[in-house]
């Protein structure tokens, strides 16, 4: 048996008292996880040319900031221990050379916060659920979490609309068998369409909702920018350009769900091409093109969608030429990016993209052989 993680988003309902409530919590977590960052600035730029001393400096933990702002006690002491844990690992991979020194959070930043199990702390009761300080809140619960999923943690968070989610992360026990791999589907990332596979070359057709809300959004942004910042007028028009964004992404992101379930119900190994999405965004202006696709969000899905079923997503190099190969003969030649049908020498012709999808599915028979 292996432990499993997995997490359910349901919508929050908090009432006045519990937003207000929440509306502290966010800013006390936000407000220590700044204390702590200055602090640990400050002690980096002493020590940064003595590696082993600092490694010795030992940080400040919430408490220590609770005598001097009692507003602190007022919120869950849990929040406050993983914004702390969240800048630690941050931290840690600074000094490990992964990413830049950690930066202090504003109040544009992403509005939530993370609180764990202890004692019976979190507990879901008849459409709501009971959480430290708020008590029980109500909950839009559209699916049951199985008896046998344990309750870990819970993250809040708030949108820029002011709706509020509740991310419940459990922990479960499944034997998971690993698949004997008889189906397998070669997928060729298309800027247009989201890919094409390598059975029918049937498309994704993914729809490209942001470009179809393309015009709402510019009138939209456009009347937002004539507007005084802060104003009443401004705020209300903030909230249209926000919902406007919100339901390209829910969209999105619905569109994407059923897509990778499709693929994980029906192959047993889903095979793709390990792409640079930064570096193709930032290509020939096709940056509103990639980022609309979510081919990211796309991968991750089907990622743990297979895995949850034993079976496998298989990555092939980014370099591998598949668009210049012939899946008929093998041979190789240059391709422009304006030519959309494969005509080899050896008669084979085929759409350019179905030509990919089927050099990139046996690349991963290949490479499912060698493992």
């Amino acid at each position: 048996m292996i432990k499993q993680n997995k997490a359910f988003k349901f919508r929050l309902l908090p009432n006045k008292e519990q937003a207000v409530l929440l509306a502290k919590t966010f800013g006390c977590v936000r407000f220590v996880y700044n204390k702590m960052l200055a602090e640990r600035k400050e002690t980096y730029e002493k020590f940064k040319d003595d590696k082993e001393a600092l490694k010795k400096q030992k940080f400040p933990t919430p408490a220590k900031y609770k005598g001097e702002f009692p507003f602190l006690k007022e919120v869950d002491s849990l929040a406050l221990a993983n914004a702390q844990m969240n800048l630690q690992k941050a931290y840690k991979n600074f000094l490990e050379g992964y990413a830049e020194f950690p930066k202090f959070k504003n109040r544009k930043a992403k509005q939530s916060y993370t609180t764990n199990l202890v004692n019976g702390n979190i507990e879901l009761k008849d459409g709501h659920i009971k959480l430290p300080k708020l008590k029980l809140v109500k909950i839009k619960q559209h699916r049951q979490i199985p008896a046998d999923y344990k309750i870990k943690s819970c993250t809040i968070s708030k949108t820029k609309t002011g709706k509020y989610y509740i991310s419940i992360l459990t922990e479960y026990e499944k034997d998971i068998k690993p698949v004997s791999i008889q189906k397998v589907v070669g997928l060729d990332f298309a800027m247009n369409g989201l890919y094409v596979e390598s059975e029918q070359g049937e498309k994704a057709n993914y729809p490209r909702f942001y470009r179809e809300s393309l015009d709402k959004l510019a009138k939209a942004q456009r009347i937002l920018s004539k507007r005084k910042k802060g104003s009443a007028r401004w705020n209300k028009q903030r909230l249209v350009v926000a919902k406007l964004h919100e339901k390209v992404a829910n969209q999105r992101m619905n569109f994407l769900h059923h897509k990778s379930k499709e693929l994980a119900s029906n192959f047993d190994a889903v095979v793709i091409e390990d792409l640079n999405m930064k570096g193709m965004s930032q290509a020939l202006h096709f940056g509103k093109s990639v980022h609309d696709n979510g081919w990211g969000m796309f991968t991750t899905f089907l990622a743990y969608k297979l895995k949850e079923q034993g079976k496998q997503l298989v990555k092939i190099d980014k370099w591998f030429p598949s668009t210049k190969k012939c899946s008929c003969c093998g041979a190789e030649k240059p391709m422009k990016l304006s030519e959309r049908t494969y005509c080899c020498s050896c008669g084979y012709e085929a759409d350019r993209d179905y030509n990919s999808a089927i050099n990139i599915k046996n690349e991963g028979i290949r490479l499912l052989a060698l493992s």
